[in-house]
């Protein structure tokens, strides 16, 4: 298993992902209104893991450059297919790694809304954020912690995964979380639970660059 095999997973099922709808919907707006409330006008940002990018064609009108990137194209296709419909100036998609960025790219903010469980290499991950940032720059993230979830939720990803039914899911708990962003060199300025359905171990965290 690989990136590329996560890529495929994503690929394939692409169309049925934008067709399926935002569970908790006060919980996803509750995010967006303080992310929002967080980015500049004079900002540039950058989405990793942005899937068919319904988030970014919500904040990309807020800041002067907004790129999304996701590692499937198909994903990618269906949030060009979006902003052929409702174009954004500042907005542009790309099907990337946060790797594939550096060395050149810097950014104000760094945005990963269901993102950081996925990734295979965590804490090389964070550190790719790290750099990828300007002095100061903020990393905002909404992450699902697995290792908080239902029991047989934690046995049944990597079964899922074993036979091609599901991507990489990463197994952490949210104080592992927050200590691997701590160890990335960043300070976390806030850490908090916008669910407004279920036990909320999605924790939105905002972490400054030291």
């Amino acid at each position: 298993m690989s990136i590329a095999s996560d890529a495929r997973f994503w690929d394939r099922t692409s169309r049925k992902y934008a067709k399926g709808v935002i569970a908790d919907q006060a919980g996803y707006q509750r995010t967006l209104e303080r992310t929002r409330a967080l980015l500049r006008s004079s900002d540039k940002v950058l989405e990793l893991g942005c899937g068919t990018g319904t988030t970014a064609l919500k904040l990309a009108g807020d800041v002067r450059d907004y790129l999304a990137t996701d590692v499937s194209t198909g994903m990618i296709a269906i949030a060009e297919e979006k902003r052929a419909a409702d174009p954004v100036q500042s907005l542009v998609f790309r099907t990337a790694t946060a790797e594939e960025l550096m060395p050149d790219a810097s950014f104000n903010t760094v945005l990963g809304f269901n993102y950081l469980h996925l990734v295979r290499d965590l804490p090389g991950t964070l550190r790719t954020i790290h750099a990828l940032l300007v002095a100061d720059g903020v990393f905002i993230s909404k992450t699902p912690c697995v290792g908080e979830m239902n029991p047989l939720i934690r046995l049944a990803v990597p079964a899922m995964r074993a036979v091609g039914l599901a991507p990489y899911a990463g197994i952490f708990r949210a104080a592992e979380l927050s200590q691997q962003i701590s160890a990335a060199g960043f300070d976390i300025l806030a850490s908090e639970n916008h669910a407004t359905k279920g036990n909320g171990n999605r924790p939105f965290i905002v972490a400054r660059k030291r």
